[in-house]
Parts: structure tokens; C-alpha cells; sequence
């Protein structure tokens, strides 16, 4: 391909970081490449994801791609809406960075030694509705803003502590800062957090295969494909307190030979914050349908909880 990929990314610095890495990808196989930034309503407001919607991050850089002011699109994969744009395709997800959560914490502090009372800020219902749920008497506080901004509140003395994507410190090469990576059976992240989605218009079929070649991780992608499932199957938006992890992990066929199979954990919140909790482990040519079926069963089980003694 001898003309130049334009790489539509937005302005902020880890979504500069993150289309960065793409590009240099591409150049390593032989494309030239150019960044073209578009802002985008998420980075033009403060208010609270929940208010001003799912996509927020997202539509403008699609509608850039899709009238052909750029050529590739690079996305946050958790921050694309799972009903998906018959304009584009989704070439490549590239391999994923540690899906965990991350404790940025005053006095590097770890989550069990932070005092009760202490005041931790999140921008996320699914991290606030599972951070409630451990029980250690947090106040957990609604906050917004890119990572030096949130991070910022801890080193200021507004907050104790922010809980943060551990991806997104990666990707911007601040891991240093990190004093606990959350484990998931403390806290399950948000589905496809770590992941990159890279999209380009349905009809640019050299590009496509070229962006499939160069960064497509088929393990990577099966494992967001499950986690996406069972989102879209919950009728629940990217801000929902809805948190799953999937892994390709080995496992005994019938003949005791290891094979890969694909594990999918996942957890909803109820209003008051309880969690129901809920996990499958099948064929990884099966995510979307396993996710789905992770999805039936969380309903059924948050539906019994619901309608059980002492619900109102």
C-alpha cells in the first residue's frame, strides 16, 4: 500500500499514546502513516458519562472515518457502543494491555489499608458500585478528567485515592504511580478495558486486510467479543455497573489433551450495590454466545435476588 494512513485519533495524551503505538506498527511493516486528531463531545465536557452518553468518545472519530477524512480509526475499545456502525469495519483488535484496575493511593497505600472515612474518587458506577460492595467504609466520590487530572486529586490532598484503568497508566508510561493492582475478584474491570478497537470503512478492503495482518491478536479479540456479548445482552450502556473478564486459558479435553478454552466472568449491580456474580468456560470459536449465555444467567440470578426475602 503506497499511500498514506490517516489515523483518525482524539487529542488526549493516552489516546495519542495508543494510536501512536498503532502507527509505528504499520510504519514497521512497511505504511506510512499520519496522525489527524478530532475532538470529540467527551473532550469538551466534564459532566458525568452516564449524562451525556454512550459514544461520547467515539461518534465524531466514526463520522470522521466514515466521510473519509481519515482513513483509520483508533478507539478506546470499551468506550464504543456495542451496536455496531454498518460503515465501518472492525479490522483489527491488537493485543491487550492488563485489563486490571489500578489503586493510585496517598502514602502508597494499598485498598485494605486505606482508613475508614477515606474519600476515593472514580468516575465509574461499576468501580463505585463494587468498591461500596467490599465493605472497608469508603467514601467514594464522582470525579472526571483525564489521568493526570484525577491523579492530580490524590497528590493535592483532595482525595485519598483514584482507581484507574492499569491499561491506560501503561500506555502512557506512568505504572510507577501504581501502589495496588486490584484483583479481579475484588473487582472485575469494565468489558474490553485494555483493548484497542481499530476500525476502517466497510468498503476499504485493502486496508482492512492490511490492519487484520499487521495488529489483529485473535486471542485478544475473542476474549473482548465475549465480554461485549454479554454487555449488549444486558441492554446496558458503557457506564453501566456492569464489569467482565475474559481469558484464554488451558484446559483438559475429553481425551486429557490441553486445549485453549475461553473463561468469562462477569458481575452486575443491583441499585442498592449488591453484586451478582456469575461465570462460564467454553469453546473460544464460541465467545459471542458464551457471553450471551453469561448474560441469562446474571439476569436470572439478579432477578432472584430481586424478588427475594426482604426485597421491597
Amino acid at each position: 500500500m503506497n499511500k498514506t494512513l490517516r489515523i483518525g485519533t482524539r487529542a488526549s495524551a493516552l489516546a495519542m499514546a495508543q494510536s501512536s503505538r498503532v502507527a509505528e506498527e504499520l510504519e514497521k511493516a512497511g505504511c506510512q502513516t499520519q496522525l489527524v486528531t478530532v475532538s470529540t463531545p467527551g473532550d469538551r465536557s466534564m459532566a458525568p458519562i452516564a449524562e451525556i452518553g454512550v459514544g461520547v468518545f467515539t461518534s465524531a472519530l466514526r463520522e470522521a472515518l466514515a466521510v473519509g477524512e481519515v482513513d483509520v480509526a483508533v478507539h478506546s475499545y470499551k468506550d464504543l457502543p456495542t451496536e455496531p456502525d454498518p460503515r465501518l469495519s472492525l479490522a483489527a483488535v491488537p493485543v491487550r494491555e492488563d485489563p486490571r484496575d489500578a489503586l493510585v493511593a496517598r502514602d502508597g497505600l494499598t485498598l485494605g489499608e486505606l482508613p475508614p472515612g477515606s474519600v476515593l474518587g472514580t468516575g465509574s458506577p461499576r468501580r463505585a458500585s463494587q468498591l461500596r460492595a467490599l465493605g472497608l467504609g469508603l467514601e467514594v466520590r464522582s470525579i472526571r478528567g483525564n489521568v493526570d487530572t484525577r491523579m492530580r486529586k490524590v497528590t493535592d490532598g483532595e482525595l485519598d485515592a483514584v482507581v484507574l484503568a492499569r491499561a491506560g497508566l501503561a500506555r502512557v508510561g506512568r505504572l510507577e504511580v501504581i501502589t495496588e493492582t486490584l484483583d479481579p475478584l475484588q473487582m472485575l474491570p469494565a468489558p474490553a478495558q485494555g483493548a484497542l478497537a481499530v476500525e476502517c470503512r466497510v468498503d476499504d478492503v485493502d486496508t482492512e486486510h492490511l490492519l487484520q495482518s499487521v495488529l489483529d491478536d485473535q486471542a485478544s479479540r475473542a476474549a473482548v467479543a465475549a465480554e461485549r456479548a454479554m454487555l449488549a445482552a444486558l441492554e446496558a450502556g458503557c457506564s453501566a455497573p456492569v464489569g467482565a473478564l475474559a481469558e484464554v486459558v488451558d484446559d483438559l479435553d475429553e481425551d486429557g489433551r490441553v486445549a485453549l478454552r475461553l473463561s468469562v466472568r462477569g458481575v452486575v449491580a443491583t441499585d442498592d450495590d449488591q453484586l451478582v456474580r456469575a461465570s462460564i468456560t467454553g469453546e473460544t470459536t464460541a465467545a459471542e454466545r458464551l457471553g450471551r449465555e453469561l448474560a441469562a444467567q446474571l439476569l436470572e440470578a439478579r432477578a432472584a435476588l430481586l424478588s427475594g426475602p426482604g426485597s421491597s
